[in-house]
């Protein structure tokens, strides 16, 4: 059954590679010489930090330039608007800037999930014109230090840039991730405590678990306000005693359905170990031998604890 799964997901991504492949061959060679001088043309097109839309466009030959101008997205009967900016640069052409901020939350235009139609609409007196703004090249990945956010660091609502199969603009929102965010880690010589908020999910009843090579411990979770919930773990219960080194993972757990890993993924750098790296601390719980221990991130963003017997000291030969 593996094999037959793998080959047809093999023949499906064939099939999605060709067809994006037909849609830009026809919107580059039949849509954008068609509608070139009454459609802007999109010069960078980005949502950065999450959240926040960045527009440069230049508009068709023989636009003038307006008393305002606004970046409208529709949906439905859905319509919010954003300020733009359109100005003629040094060589004559007529270009326009605009910065979007996406999202209630985060003080913007409260788009909810879907797929926005982007407009740029121009004023000038009683006269009103809307121009499409074209799409040609989508956003692509850039390497450094620092990646596209996938998500509002706010709510976890996502937000990327698309487009129609004639090249226009699209704003494509959906709901966060169901996924518990760490916020902050106090580590002391006697417990671990680790404060969290929860985004796409609601919980009942909450509480977490520490798990590590087959063992588990149960703690209970507390609501400490702004939405921030907190867990608290006793060092010495976390003491190693199967291996040398045993790895904690945190996860929280409801009467429902969820049970979400602890974590930190809303961010933009590409070496979370490196960027968030926190303190090791030398610990000698009560009745326990003493121990090193590290909270770290994983790879994928994942909260570790790793906890490991301390090597001994002055030991004769």
């Amino acid at each position: 059954m593996i094999p037959r799964r793998r080959h047809l997901a093999g023949i499906r991504l064939r099939l999605t590679e060709r067809a994006v492949a037909w849609r830009s061959w026809l919107m580059l060679r039949v849509f954008l010489p068609i509608r070139a001088n009454r459609a802007a043309r999109l010069l960078y097109a980005a949502v950065l930090d999450g959240h926040t839309a960045n527009l440069h466009a230049a508009l068709p030959r023989g636009t003038r330039l307006p008393d305002r101008a606004d970046v409208v997205l529709q949906r439905g009967r859905q319509r919010y608007e954003a300020t733009a900016r359109v100005y003629e640069d040094h060589t004559g052409s007529v270009l326009m800037d605009a910065v979007v901020l996406l999202g209630a939350e985060a003080g913007g235009v409260p788009v909810a999930n879907g797929r926005w139609k982007v407009r740029l609409r121009l004023r000038t007196g009683r006269r009103t014109s809307r121009i499409p703004l074209l799409l040609v090249e989508p956003p692509r990945p850039y390497d450094g230090p620092t990646k596209p956010m996938p998500a509002s660091p706010l709510t976890g609502q996502r937000h990327r840039l698309g487009r129609s199969l004639t090249g226009n603009l699209r704003v494509v929102t959906a709901d966060a991730r169901p996924s518990a965010e760490v916020v902050k880690v106090d580590l002391s010589h006697t417990a671990l405590t680790v404060d969290f908020r929860l985004l796409g999910a609601d919980v009942t009843a909450p509480w977490s678990e520490f798990t590590a090579a087959g063992r588990r411990i149960k703690r209970p979770v507390d609501h400490v306000g702004d939405g921030v919930l907190r867990v608290t773990v006793p060092l010495e219960e976390m003491s190693p005693q199967r291996r040398a080194t045993e790895h904690w993972d945190v996860t929280l757990c409801s009467d429902g359905a969820w049970r979400l890993r602890l974590g930190r993924r809303l961010h933009d750098v590409r070496n979370p170990i490196r960027v968030f790296a926190i303190n090791r601390m030398s610990v000698a719980p009560p009745g326990q031998a003493p121990m090193l221990v590290q909270p770290r991130y994983t790879p994928a963003g994942n909260f570790r604890v790793t906890c490991s017997r301390m090597p001994e000291a002055g030991r004769r030969t």
